[in-house]
């Protein structure tokens, strides 16, 4: 359960990939948020026109250099729905990525040189502190460059190509299509460049776990299996070019021979260009795996591995936590929650413990109480039953929020070329202006991989109040610089996700059958187990086996959605902590507001607090939020 990737500056590489674009008994263990350090200070010396002119100038020079951040990428712009440079893809060659990171300690200078910290509004502090900070972590990921995996199965980034072209590249006129068209040839000269980026890690001993060169071989292989790369049924991509043409043709855009020449011009450029780089990438692949060990490690036994470690947490929680102490708390939280289900067990009248619970839960694959049936039928009824069950949701914003996201939200199933038993479901951001809905995309190749008991509590998380209320949200925001609607903080946005689960109990309707109270617990108690695992496998030499184990042990989670989980935290060091984290601080400062303001805290305007500014560093999201609470102190 993740947002899925976008094209930005890649703060885990360093390079311009495809990115990823969590109680009150833990009050103890609350994440600490010393960083970035708050530099707000008073500003008494200087008047309101003088505070409300430098802001206004700074903000002025924010939209610049945010300008300026879009053209480094000509899929971000599609993202955002723009189609200037529609014809290129990124570069995302060494050379790139040391050019913007030069540019970004430029603006971060000519800020520090123009602009006077102490003449801004607190807000505007914020979006300073932001500005620098991602320059910062962009700067202590650069240190690692060439521990990241380039290929993997998670991030998939050769599988991402396709997808954007098909679900993201819109075609309205002959232009848009011969644009797609040139990205098809761009995409060959893309994926050749990551190719020598893979290559250049694999030289210092960076290499993935081995099973992730079987799926990458094997996802790359389906993206040029069928027509026009052999004699097979459509491919994805050439059904998708053709179909585009047609429809062109159809609204009388252009006719039978112009639509003809485009599918040619097409065609050629997936047999010419498309094809050959796919077949070097799975050349690479089928090279290179015979250097990987038989079973995969952590990246602490990796070359420079602690340190990288160490970055990837600090990244991915915003926080200065070490491994140990994410460790125990995730300790703690697998005991508390274990505790909670328990009670659910008890609830329902089952007589064993609860280890036996869950095998009961587990193995009793073909009991329609907990599974949907592994047909198309069951495949239709998740995504039904997924839409009404945010649908219902839809009824009780209101009364938890005073924002509410314009943006429309769709179910749908993971395309085939990319779809994988047992994965986690995610989220893809629609448009700025709505034109493109959010989607939340399922994995529904194998239904006993989906208990019914986790539905609820994932559409909440992936949909609404979760992933595209907050993402969407910030999109809309129009009070703050642009570059703060397009942020994207790990800790913050998927701990909001994972609070929205645990807030979801405080709405009707939700959560009335008790398996789904107890797939909500699992949901959470997944995320427990991640702070676990995840510093177990790459701080403290736990194999893959130990970690699928200690899985087993504390959740009802199937061997299979077990093995692809600890196979994703292998591949994506430090990504899984920031959800418990996020989410335990996002409460804390829930339960500090309530305790500061008593009969004065209002639910939706503490949300509007914590969603109003876009996603940020937990510290700043405190600073944010302890601000709102001495507003309302103080009347």
């Amino acid at each position: 359960m993740s947002i899925a990737p976008k094209f930005n500056f890649n703060k885990t590489t360093g390079h311009l990939l495809i990115t990823l674009l969590a109680s009150s008994a833990m009050a103890a263990c609350s994440p600490s948020t010393s960083t970035p350090a708050s530099k707000e200070a008073p500003a008494a010396r200087y008047s309101v026109d003088e505070i409300t002119a430098e802001t206004a100038r700074l903000n002025v020079w924010f939209e610049e250099k945010f300008e300026e951040e879009v053209a480094f990428s000509p899929l971000q712009q599609t993202f955002l729905g723009r189609k200037t440079n529609y014809a290129a893809m990124d570069d995302v060659s060494q050379e790139a990525s040391d050019k913007q990171m030069a540019w970004r300690k430029a603006t971060v200078d000519a800020m520090k040189t123009n602009f006077d910290y102490d003449k801004l509004t607190s807000d505007a502090k914020i979006s300073w502190d932001i500005w620098e900070y991602q320059y910062q972590t962009a700067v202590n990921a650069d240190k690692f460059r060439n521990n990241g995996y380039i290929f993997e199965q998670m991030g998939a980034v050769h599988t991402q190509f396709p997808r954007i072209l098909i679900a993201v590249h819109k075609v309205d006129n002959v232009s848009d299509m011969e644009a797609y068209i040139s990205r098809l040839s761009e995409t060959g000269r893309v994926i050749n460049q990551l190719i020598v980026l893979s290559k250049t890690n694999a030289e210092t001993g960076v290499r993935p776990p081995r099973f992730s060169f079987v799926s990458v071989i094997d996802s790359a292989q389906k993206i040029i299996t069928g027509a026009p790369f052999d004699e097979g049924k459509d491919s994805a991509i050439w059904a998708d070019a053709q179909s585009k043409i047609d429809a062109l043709l159809s609204k009388d855009e252009i006719d039978t021979t112009k639509a003809d020449s485009l599918k040619m011009a097409a065609r050629t450029a997936l047999i010419d260009d498309w094809k050959p780089a796919y077949e070097n990438l799975i050349a690479w692949q089928k090279e290179d795996v015979k250097n990987t060990p038989e079973l995969g490690t952590g990246v602490g036994a990796l070359p420079n591995g602690e340190a990288y470690y160490n970055e990837r947490l600090a990244n991915n929680t915003t926080t200065d936590l070490t491994s140990e102490q994410i460790h125990k708390i995730g300790l703690d939280e697998v005991a508390r929650l274990r505790a909670e289900m328990i009670k659910v067990k008890e609830q329902v009248g089952f007589e064993g413990d609860l280890q036996a619970f869950f095998t009961e839960l587990r193995d009793n694959k073909d009991d329609p109480r907990y599974y949907y049936p592994n047909t198309d039928a069951g495949r239709q009824a998740y995504i039904d039953d997924s839409t009404s069950a945010l649908d219902r949701i839809k009824k009780e914003l209101p009364s938890f929020f005073g924002i509410l996201p314009k943006a429309d939200l769709e179910v749908k199933r993971v395309e085939a070329f990319r779809e994988q038993d047992g994965a986690p479901q995610h989220y893809n951001s629609g448009t700025p202006d709505g034109s493109r809905p959010g989607v939340y995309y399922a994995h529904l190749s194998d239904m006993k991989a989906m208990p019914k008991r986790e539905l609820e509590v994932i559409a909440y998380h992936e949909g609404l109040p979760g992933h595209h209320m907050q993402i969407s949200i910030a999109q809309e925001l129009t009070g703050v610089p642009t570059f703060r609607t397009q942020a994207g903080f790990n800790a913050y946005s998927e701990g909001w996700a994972l609070y929205t689960e645990w807030l979801a109990t405080e709405f009707n309707g939700t959560y009335e059958n008790p398996y789904s109270e107890f797939g909500r617990l699992g949901s959470e108690i997944w995320r427990a187990i991640r702070l676990v695992v995840d510093t177990g496998l790459h701080s403290k030499g736990w194999s893959e086996e130990d970690a699928i184990a200690y899985f087993k042990q504390n959740s009802a989670i199937t061997e299979g959605q077990a093995r692809a989980e600890v196979r994703r935290y292998m591949t994506w060091p430090g990504q899984a902590t920031g959800y418990k984290i996020g989410m335990l601080k996002i409460q804390e400062l829930r339960r500090d507001a309530e305790k500061e303001l008593g009969d004065k805290f209002d639910i939706r305007e503490f949300h509007n607090t914590v969603l109003g500014g876009g996603a940020m560093p937990l510290s700043v999201l405190e600073r944010r939020v302890d601000q709102w609470v001495a507003k309302v102190k103080a009347g």
